[in-house]
């Protein structure tokens, strides 16, 4: 039972203390809901089940929210209902889990061939927080109307294919491959996530071009991105009758830092790496680098594992285990 004057909403956005609210308000029978946008801050200092996280609530989570009837559009969360699941990444500034998104489907990984660089060891980060939220991820290279040069990036994305997971081809300019985007997340609430430039924003255009996201230019200087996309938030797309399709937008990321994930679970949460797990000479106290026996190291020199996600496995494991964040 909700507090009077307080109602069911969704978190669209989210800005340092202050967090836009969608609430459906009830009519009588039959009727469509009134729909009404509240700007709220937290009641308290603390919200129950946001604790030791650097920012207490995402697009995505479900809260209870009441209107301040004396400032009409403003109101406060009052409480936060249990989350099916988080995207965060480990916030070095802040030495703690940021949110990025609550209660999702799917983890679009926005990438491209080209411009700015492919970056697989950055998708090797996002893809396996994804995995290990129980997020369904996703490889969106964008951009494919450049074309791809450079047959590393061929074969790193057809290694990506032969471990499980899904590509998305697509051009944000000519529409190439959009309506297959599209099709996959039709019904689903899914979170977006690329470095700077790689064109989050214009997906959003193709796929919806009513929305008219504001876009950016590379910086020629750097290869790279500007942010025009300055906080995360939850967009409504056309969908199916039965349920909305919702995109969650996110600042674009240089570095991203897995989080919850220990040095002993890193293994686990690889996919071509978990079958492996426990089976060295040496067992899970192997260190997969200099051991006799180590079946990690084999797989490596077989190419059942790609040398580069081996090396991005080394990488990520030492930061795990030395905290060097």
């Amino acid at each position: 039972m909700n507090p009077a004057g307080a109602a069911r909403g969704l978190v669209i956005r989210c800005s340092r203390n202050s967090f836009t609210v969608r609430v459906e308000q009830e009519t009588q029978a039959g009727e469509k809901p009134d729909v009404i946008f509240l700007e709220c801050n937290i009641k308290g200092k603390i919200l129950k089940g946001c604790e030791g996280f650097y920012n207490p609530l995402a697009p995505g989570d479900w809260v209870i929210a009441a209107e301040d009837s004396a400032h009409p559009g403003t109101g406060q969360i009052i409480s936060l209902e249990k989350r099916r699941n988080v995207f965060s990444r480990f916030n070095q500034k802040g030495q703690s889990p940021q949110l990025l998104a609550a209660n999702v489907d799917a983890a679009l990984c926005l990438t491209t061939g080209a411009s700015p660089p492919f970056r697989p060891r950055f998708l090797d980060r996002v893809l396996l927080q994804a995995d290990s939220a129980g997020i369904e991820p996703v490889i969106v290279c964008n951009k494919i109307d450049l074309g791809i040069d450079d047959i590393d990036v061929e074969e790193r994305l057809e290694d990506f294919r032969r471990i499980g997971y899904r590509i998305f081809s697509v051009s944000a300019l000519t529409g190439e491959g959009i309506d297959e985007l599209r099709d996959f997340i039709n019904g689903k609430c899914s979170v977006l996530i690329g470095q700077s430039g790689v064109g989050k924003s214009s997906i959003i255009n193709a796929l919806a071009p009513a929305m008219n996201i504001k876009t950016g230019p590379i910086n020629e200087k750097y290869d790279r991105g500007n942010h025009t996309t300055v906080m995360p938030q939850m967009l409504e797309l056309p969908g199916s009758e039965a349920a909305e399709t919702r995109i969650i937008d996110t600042p674009g990321i240089r570095r991203f830092v897995p989080d919850g994930i220990t040095p002993g679970e890193l293994i686990l949460r690889l996919r071509e790496f978990a079958p492996l797990a426990g089976l060295c000479t040496y067992g899970m106290s192997c260190s997969h680098r200099v051991e006799p026996g180590c079946k990690i190291m084999e797989a490596v020199h077989a190419g059942v594992i790609h040398e580069d996600r081996y090396n991005s496995f080394l990488r990520i494991y030492d930061e795990l285990e030395h905290g060097s964040r």
